[in-house]
């Protein structure tokens, strides 16, 4: 019965799964709108050097942090990343000190950044809940079908 409701749960998965990506993409595309270019550090004291030239002048090296919203493929790995709640705070508090495009960053300097987070992070717990909802729909129809002497 199991079984029988995962299959029947494909094309509903399928939908949602369209759904939840398109969502990503808004989400994606308002962060590389909000933060092209601007997570980048100096791998030499990153909150006094702020600018290449002052950073390699000082024997840096001007780095890009791993998670970043520079291009769509990036933009959604980052989302993805903060999605699954896995590193998501480190990621937001690179976001809280950036400054300007091809700046390093500065402590806390815009904190209300992490509105963006918050409200991506609400949105996957929604949105995990529609996998489940989906799972659940088929579960019980199956599970009448079965009552009934109907096989899938």
């Amino acid at each position: 019965m199991i079984v029988a409701a995962l299959f029947e749960s494909v094309g509903s998965i399928v939908n949602v799964s369209f759904i939840v990506l398109i969502i990503w993409l808004m989400f994606a595309i308002y962060g590389m709108n909000t933060f092209m270019g601007m997570f980048f550090y100096c791998s030499e004291k990153p909150y006094v050097y702020n600018t290449k030239w002052v950073c390699e002048d000082h024997g840096g090296d001007w780095k890009k942090f791993d998670s970043n919203f520079d291009d769509i493929g990036q933009s959604m790995t980052t989302l993805f990343i903060i999605a699954s709640l896995e590193g998501w705070p480190d990621i937001m508090y690179q976001a809280i000190d950036v400054t300007r495009k091809d700046n390093g960053p500065k402590y806390e300097a815009s904190p209300a950044q992490s509105g963006f987070f918050i409200i991506f992070i609400i949105g996957s717990f929604f949105s995990l809940n529609f996998f489940i909802g989906v799972l659940f729909l088929e579960y019980e129809k199956a599970e009448k079908n079965e009552k009934k002497g109907f096989t899938p």
